[in-house]
């Protein structure tokens, strides 16, 4: 009999932990979504990058849809993928066509407008002149934000796992090693 009520319980307590770990389960399950740009993010992703071109007298980017659509693009794949950042390839079905900068946050927490003042905080890294392999790396946000021949951004977001990833293209592309970005 004591055997008989010890296997009871072990069985119902194995049941109750499967149940409870069934629905931690489904309520950690990942959680993507896509949205939109409103009209007030657009506004302010141009209007920093705009603000921080303006510090070196380069002048002003216009919005491009066509390039947030293809911003659009690419952010969801980083969410349906696992939430990891990482750039276009250059070759492939995802081929990379423009200049890029990725970004993500706490989302709640970590807006739009952080994307470019995080790009921004790079100056600080990038020591002028000429474009060089390693300062691409510390600081290619930076440079990609403020290179003079770049016209058109275009960008979009995604939120994933609590998270907000943003993908900004730009056209034409910038961070050309042994170039000078303004």
């Amino acid at each position: 009999m004591k055997g008989l009520m010890k296997n009871i319980l072990t069985t119902f307590l194995v049941l109750l932990l499967c149940n409870v770990h069934g629905a931690l389960a489904e309520e950690i399950k990942e959680v993507v979504t896509f949205e939109k740009l409103a009209k007030e993010e657009v506004a302010l992703l141009l209007g920093e990058h705009n603000r921080v071109r303006n510090h070196v007298g380069v002048g002003p980017l216009k919005w491009s849809e066509k390039i947030s659509a293809y911003s659009e693009e690419w952010a969801k794949h980083l969410a349906e993928s696992g939430c990891t950042l990482k750039h276009r390839p250059t070759s492939g079905k995802w081929k990379q066509k423009y200049g890029e900068n990725l970004f993500m946050g706490t989302a709640g927490f970590f807006g739009v407008l952080h994307t470019v003042t995080t790009w921004e905080s790079e100056k600080k890294v990038y020591r002028y002149g000429p474009l060089k392999e390693k300062s691409r790396i510390s600081s290619g946000h930076y440079t990609q934000v403020v290179w003079k021949e770049t016209k058109r951004v275009g960008c979009a977001k995604s939120i994933c796992n609590g998270n907000v990833i943003v993908v900004c293209n730009y056209d034409p592309t910038g961070n050309i090693v042994g170039e000078k970005p303004f």
